[in-house]
């Protein structure tokens, strides 16, 4: 069932990518990878790289923008592999904790299994 106001049949999405199905074997994006705009739209832009770069002003996460955008997630990643490939976004995973300098959680359970044997 199609909800009032959307236009996400098959032909569009397949239009909003250019026929593609995926984004690239090289392109970084997972649903929390966060994207932040390199730049300000322009014109002759197409409409939905224009409204990603206006919701990326701030890093935020794919998910996020396929929500806001309501775009399947599948059809997010092809559009912002588009712009990282034109410079005009870049992307990050959020830090992990191995990145940010606390002890692994791993660890931590086996400090905490022998502390118990004690």
């Amino acid at each position: 069932m199609s909800r009032p106001g959307r236009d996400d049949s098959p032909d569009r999405l397949y239009t909003l990518t250019g026929g593609r199905s995926r984004s690239g074997p090289d392109a970084p994006f997972d649903l929390v990878t966060l994207v932040v705009a390199e730049c300000d739209p322009v014109a002759g832009m197409q409409s939905e790289h224009a409204a990603i770069l206006r919701f990326a002003q701030r890093p935020t996460a794919v998910v996020e923008l396929a929500a806001e955008l309501r775009l399947p997630v599948s059809i997010m990643k092809i559009l912002l592999a588009d712009l990282l490939a034109a410079g005009r976004v870049s992307a990050r995973h959020p830090h992990t904790a191995a990145s940010s300098g606390l002890p692994d959680p791993d660890i931590l359970e086996q400090v905490l299994v022998g502390l118990r044997n004690l």
